[in-house]
């Protein structure tokens, strides 16, 4: 192998993804490949898909071209796709996509560098192999800022929501072992990472297959006497927030009282036949025990708008239940036909457009619900972490424990004293712009 051979990952998709890519920008450095900050810069690109919903293949599509192109144009030398998106689509990549060098399915990241070493000695590779048998363990290189890092704790599903092509690609829900997930928790906290985010299909679900019990609130106290200063939570299902969870949250003060509760409707009969558990009386139980054993907890939580059947009734009580709960974050998608899953079947398909037209009514009814929260923090201090300066606009940026990294947004402010990223100091909020809070550093 040269030693000039460089390597560039563009990874897409969720945070469970990325730290898949982590997992194999490890196995290269190992290997000796050097690494490019971007595609244009590197001998080999890896192509690391999301294949979730349809606005996620697209993105992958778009960027396989202008792959593609850079490589009839001589930029870059060998193109590997790996992913979601290769994993679910195998055949197709591969009579589609001719100038395609290596498609990988999920279980073989393990090997990634001898894959790459073959599509760099000429060798067109195509491998795939049990899904369930992809490793979560092994070294990582940080793809997030240093301060912060997701810490994957199981990968597959097992709730077979009708809209949803996961299981298909990842197969069954498969817990990491405690130990090991302890043993990768330490190092990241000697790296110096303070923020570390549990992520999963279904985090609430950890513990189930390997030890016969939900035992998230174990691992959590466990994560807590470790050096770090946030644990937050993501991906956690209403029906599995137990008592005991919400017990751990409240009491355990490195865990941020944040909590990301994927709801995705609250009439009962459609969230009956998206396969999911409960109702809307279930789910504004919830959400008010939530909110009354943790005072100030912060609320994500995500919608799907015309899923097959929806009526005009039923979006509106999805909005009315959204105004009254509401949010503190909220994501929003249209209805996604997903092959090969039940509800792509359902004969009683929303049209496109109206879809989009209900999400977007959702959207514009959070935004108008976080401007008057965040008028509301006026005078307040948070702890913020700073991310970064932006020069354009002369503010620092960052995040409280409110904010989630990456999904949540920024907090801007100006500080007398530079400081440097990764640092925790105080802001007070003076003003909102463009939904946008405003801050200044205090002592």
């Amino acid at each position: 192998m040269s030693d000039k051979t460089k390597i560039a990952v563009v990874s897409l998709g969720c945070a469970k993804n990325q730290t898949d890519a982590e997992l194999m920008l490890y196995r290269l450095n190992e290997a000796g490949y050097a690494f490019a900050e971007e595609p244009g810069l590197s001998d080999i690109t890896i192509l690391h898909t999301c294949g979730f919903i349809t606005e996620a293949k697209q993105e992958a599509i778009e960027w396989l071209n202008e792959l593609i192109t850079l490589k009839n144009e001589g930029t870059i030398k060998k193109i590997c796709v790996t992913g979601c998106l290769s994993e679910r689509y195998r055949e197709e990549f591969e009579k589609e996509y001719p100038e395609v060098d290596g498609i990988v399915g999920i279980s073989e990241y393990k090997d990634i560098a001898e894959i790459i070493k073959k599509i760099e000695n000429g060798e067109k590779v195509v491998v795939f192999g049990d899904k369930e048998k992809h490793s979560m363990e092994g070294g990582r290189i940080l793809s997030t800022a240093p301060y912060y890092a997701y810490l994957r704790v199981a990968d597959g599903c097992d709730n077979c929501c009708t809209y949803c092509a996961i299981p298909q690609i990842r197969g069954h829900f498969r817990s990491r072992t405690m130990e090991n997930i302890l043993n990768d928790a330490r190092e990241l906290c000697e790296s110096g990472v303070k923020e570390v985010i549990l992520i999963a299909q279904d985090t609430t679900r950890y513990g189930l297959d390997l030890y016969g019990r939900l035992a998230l609130p174990e691992l959590l106290n466990k994560l807590c006497e470790l050096d770090f200063k946030w644990i937050r939570l993501l991906y956690c299902y209403p029906e599995r927030i137990t008592d005991e969870l919400i017990s751990v949250i409240k009491n355990q003060p490195k865990i941020v009282k944040y909590i990301d509760v994927p709801i995705q409707h609250c009439d009962g009969e459609i969230l009956k036949r998206m396969n999911r558990k409960g109702d809307e009386s279930s789910l504004r139980g919830l959400i008010e025990k939530l909110r009354r054993e943790i005072p100030g907890i912060t609320l994500r939580t995500t919608f799907i708008t015309g899923f097959p059947g929806e009526t005009e009734e039923q979006f509106n009580r999805l909005g009315e239940f959204a105004q009254e709960m509401k949010f503190d974050r909220m994501g929003c998608f249209a209805y996604s036909e997903e092959e090969n899953t039940p509800a792509a079947k359902f004969p009683d398909q929303v049209d496109e457009d109206v879809r989009e037209h209900r999400k977007e009514i959702l959207e514009e009814q959070q935004d108008t619900r976080v401007e008057e929260a965040y008028k509301a923090m006026i005078g307040e201090v948070a702890e913020v972490v700073v991310e970064g300066y932006d020069r354009f606009i002369g503010y620092y940026f960052g995040r409280s424990a409110a904010f989630a990294p990456e999904i949540d947004g920024m907090i801007y402010f100006k500080a007398d004293k530079r400081p440097s990223e990764g640092d925790f100091i105080n802001i007070k909020f003076v003003r909102v712009v463009n939904n946008n809070l405003i801050g200044e550093a205090v002592e």
